[in-house]
């Protein structure tokens, strides 16, 4: 059990520890973190008081805190904070603080699976790489290896922009044909996505502009994959910004769907595994989704599946028997 501790912060404080067993990311670090504070705000407010206790929060304070929190919020974030709150509760009933959790007389939206936002074009992923590997992006200090090799490596792997950004030179493993990058994902767990060699050149040859850039700097497998124009690891403003300036270079910017900037690229990566025939367990594998159901969901957009299904039927054949219909 707990030591007394009067306020709702400090409670959460504990919670945060507790849940550090389960190795979740920074991202739902950060994310837990501020769904407590905002509706923690809330709370203090409607309460009056600056640091709210437990036995103060009735069902009907954090009812009227959601609804505050609802008015600019959208409904997945909604979600998540009724998540984040639940998951507190359920630690403070286990630890004996509250005697029970209120959480399920607070109304929340249900969110159904988000429907993938890939580059939109067929030729998307093309016209991109050609643009980049030609030195189309402007900048000031230009670097189109090193641009090449992040975009490419993206819409080749469709890793997570902070999986990308993780990346240490030794994350690049494997025999010549049988090469591959070692990736932590959410939640700490490893995988490996292979890569065929033109990507390994690709990478290889950034890695080698990179020596001549930065002579004076020793190349260990932990050094950042993707550094900035200082050497040091690429950031994710960085990130964002060498994809965004990238887009419009290349005359894409209006091909990507809103709030999904590098994200696009993952799910370029994705849409086209599930339009080439992969099955949803390969795209779990190798985009790491913790649900199926997840990578269902890329199969689904493209109806591949469906399609192929349809095309297989009888009476289709019996009606290509009959030829073109004459004028």
């Amino acid at each position: 059990m707990l030591a007394v501790v009067d306020g709702l912060a400090g409670l959460f404080a504990d919670f945060e520890v507790a849940r550090r067993s389960a190795k979740p990311s920074p991202h739902s670090e950060r994310a837990a973190r501020s769904d407590f504070t905002a509706i923690h705000g809330w709370l203090e407010e409607s309460i009056g008081n600056d640091d709210v206790a437990p036995a103060e929060v009735t069902p009907r304070e954090l009812r009227l805190a959601f609804a505050r929190f609802a008015e600019n919020h959208a409904a997945s974030s909604i979600a998540r904070a009724w998540s984040t709150w639940n998951q507190f509760y359920g630690f403070l009933v286990a630890e004996d603080v509250v005697a029970g959790n209120p959480m399920g007389a607070v109304a929340h939206p249900k969110v159904g699976r988000r429907s993938p936002k890939p580059l939109q074009g067929e030729d998307a992923p093309e016209v991109l790489l050609r643009t980049v590997a030609a030195g189309g992006r402007p900048a000031r200090w230009p670097w189109p290896e090193r641009d090449l090799a992040f975009i490419a490596t993206s819409l080749l792997t469709g890793l997570r922009l902070s999986e990308l950004i993780g990346l240490n030179l030794g994350s690049v493993d494997g025999r010549p044909g049988e090469r591959r990058i070692k990736v932590i994902g959410k939640g700490r767990k490893e995988r490996t996505v292979p890569i065929e060699d033109a990507l390994d050149t690709v990478v290889a040859t950034y890695t080698e502009t990179r020596q001549q850039r930065f002579p004076g700097v020793k190349l260990t497998p932990k050094a950042p994959l993707f550094v900035d124009r200082r050497g040091d690891r690429l950031k994710r403003g960085g990130a964002h910004y060498l994809v965004e300036r990238s887009y419009r270079a290349a005359g894409l910017a209006n091909r990507v769907p809103a709030g999904a900037m590098v994200h696009a690229l993952r799910h370029t990566f994705a849409t086209r595994l599930a339009e080439d025939g992969a099955t949803a367990t390969e795209i779990q594998a190798l985009l790491g989704h913790e649900s199926l159901n997840t990578s269902q969901g890329y199969i689904d957009a493209t109806a591949n599946a469906t399609r192929q299904a349809a095309r297989a039927n009888r009476t289709y054949q019996a009606l290509r028997s009959l030829g073109a219909p004459s004028s």
